[in-house]
């Protein structure tokens, strides 16, 4: 029985040993399996729970003036994100979180349960980076942070219509930043984090894609005189108690827009300015009829023509006549005067005589030759083209009141443009916002130059220099807008104090658009400035009187600003101003 007892006892234990040494060979072969076999597929699924693709975003590219100065730009903000599915928090945290955030906590819940079966879903974006740290440092699982940009204009209103704005996602919705969306927008990069298991980034391990800025843009207009038209057109439209207003300087020499200004403004800064009507462009954008604007345009085409001159004598009568049924009327009986007088002192009478006198499709290919009825080409979004219908039959009271401005309807910008029309004697020039160095290396323009620049409008230069200088005798005295002078500099314009149109057809009796369109030096043009000042309601509403004034302070700043020479010495003070000048030089 003892040896019995003893073989049961060795098997037992060589049994033992045979399961030990069975155990010991099949974690052997685990760890071949885990370390050696599986070695890739086990270390990509513990990659896949700690590792992470992130996007890198790409800084917007900044907007600046034609002197370099930044008028939009990036900053980085950071997004607080959640991701559902990993979102662990009490109540508490949740309102901790959300008081930082200035929201309702029930908010963040709604938020979550709603897109329970998500990975992604943002809280609040374009937040200071220093606050979602102290969010991140809760250490609540599932709360994350993303790195954007948020796009700042330094100069707020002063520009806001011009550049406009971009959405939260960094696209632009207006202006300039519209225009040029695709050339200033970045691309995005991708970069491989590893993560907690809180989610929060632990370390980056290398750089996937890098992130591609956005490129910068040089406009051509000029802050310093853009800050000039702004505070004087808000100004002019609260003295006057207007319902909105416009302003509009190019350089007649380029074609450039050196600066552009509406009231209502508004504040790209501030989303709750964002509104249609306060951030709707009103100089490329609202129509009007320029009234007596358009007469050197009209006289031009009759001097043209050749039946008139300078001195032709034009009979007004008593300062009104009639075409079938219809009076047109001038503010004063001037009696018999010359064209140049005609322009100077605004007759309606005057004008529509020599009009009828013309062939009547002359207006119309006059006007359409000066761009109306067409927009600029100068790509700004949303830029209206006016409206210049030639009627199937040319009717005599058709013809008249188009003579000076009426039956048609233009943009600030075109008439700017059409002014410096006449400034450089009928040579075209195609209408820009970039500078020259921007439309060297975009090239939007290019092919517009190649059309437009060295073309001529359908008058000669003797007609539109004869305007030139009837013009200058609109801002003396004895014209309609002495008030539009520049001391020690000749001013060419006109002034135009237009009737609105009313809803249920003819024209209002009370409100009115104050115009005033010119340019300066007269002399050597350099600045062509447009104005239009929509129902001034505060007693003044004459073109000479409410816009006039307003181009008077305007340009003599420009002028000033830019050191551009004076022109008229026969005026008081000027040897004053051209030591000064010199002294500045010096």
């Amino acid at each position: 029985m003892p040896k019995i007892n003893g073989q049961i006892q060795t098997y037992r234990i060589n049994f033992l040993y045979l399961i030990l040494v069975m155990v010991c060979c099949a974690l052997i072969w685990r760890v071949l399996d885990l370390q050696v076999i599986n070695n890739e597929f086990l270390k990509g699924q513990g990659n896949a729970r700690i590792l992470r693709q992130l996007e890198v975003t790409a800084h917007r590219g900044m907007i600046t003036d034609r002197n370099g100065y930044p008028l939009a730009i990036s900053t980085p903000v950071s997004s607080i994100w959640i991701n559902p599915k990993e979102f662990e928090a009490d109540n508490k945290k949740i309102y901790q979180v959300a008081k930082l955030l200035k929201l309702n906590s029930q908010y963040i819940k709604n938020k979550v349960k709603i897109r329970a079966n998500k990975e992604f879903v943002y809280i609040k974006r374009r937040i200071n980076p220093n606050l979602a740290q102290r969010i991140l440092s809760m250490n609540i699982k599932g709360i994350h942070v993303q790195r954007e940009y948020r796009r700042y204009y330094p100069d707020g209103e002063i520009f806001g219509h011009v550049l406009g704005f971009t959405d939260v996602d960094d696209n632009g919705q207006e202006g300039m930043e519209l225009a040029y969306n695709e050339w200033l927008s970045g691309e995005s990069g991708r970069k491989r984090v590893v993560k907690d298991r809180l989610g929060r980034i632990i370390a980056i391990e290398e750089q996937i894609k890098a992130p591609q800025p956005g490129k910068d843009l040089s406009l051509s207009l000029d802050r310093r005189i853009q800050y000039l038209a702004y505070k004087e057109l808000k100004k002019t439209v609260q003295k006057h108690k207007a319902k909105s207003g416009s302003i509009v300087i190019l350089d007649i020499e380029t074609g450039e827009v050196i600066a552009m200004a509406s009231q209502p403004g508004f504040n790209p800064n501030r989303l709750q300015d964002r509104k249609s009507r306060l951030y709707r462009n009103r100089a490329i954008a609202d129509l009007f009829e320029p009234g007596s604007t358009m007469k050197p345009i009209s006289i031009a085409a009759a001097l043209n023509s050749g039946r008139y001159s300078p001195s032709t004598q034009i009979k007004t009568g008593d300062g009104w006549f009639m075409i079938r049924g219809k009076t047109i009327k001038d503010t004063h009986a001037y009696g018999t005067i010359d064209v140049s007088t005609v322009i100077q002192k605004s007759s309606n009478v005057g004008t529509s005589k020599i009009a009828l006198s013309l062939p009547k499709s002359l207006l119309w290919d006059t006007y359409y030759s000066f761009g109306f009825g067409s927009d600029t080409g100068s790509g700004f979004p949303g830029e209206s083209s006016g409206r210049l219908v030639r009627p199937r039959r040319v009717s005599k009271i058709e013809q008249a009141t188009l003579s000076f401005g009426y039956g048609m309807s233009v943009t600030n910008l075109q008439l700017a443009n059409a002014y410096g029309i006449i400034a450089r004697q009928g040579l075209k020039m195609p209408v820009t916002f970039l500078s020259q160095a921007a439309n060297d290396e975009i090239g939007s323009t290019a092919a517009i130059a190649a059309q437009d620049s060295g073309q001529r409008v359908t008058l000669s230069a003797r007609s539109l220099k004869q305007v030139n200088t009837m013009m200058q005798r609109v801002v003396k005295m004895g014209g309609t807008a002495p008030k539009a002078a520049v001391k020690g500099y000749k001013v060419a314009g006109k002034t135009g104090t237009v009737k609105k149109a009313s809803r249920h057809g003819g024209y209002t009796k009370k409100k009115y658009s104050a115009v005033f369109a010119g340019y300066a030096p007269a002399s050597t043009p350099k600045m062509a400035i447009v104005i239009m000042i929509d129902e001034p309601s505060d007693g003044d509403y004459y073109g000479g009187l409410v816009a006039a004034p307003l181009f008077s302070t305007v340009m003599s700043g420009a002028l000033r600003l830019l050191n551009i020479d004076p022109d008229d010495i026969s005026q008081p003070d000027v040897v004053t101003q051209i030591e000064q000048h010199i002294g500045r030089q010096g």
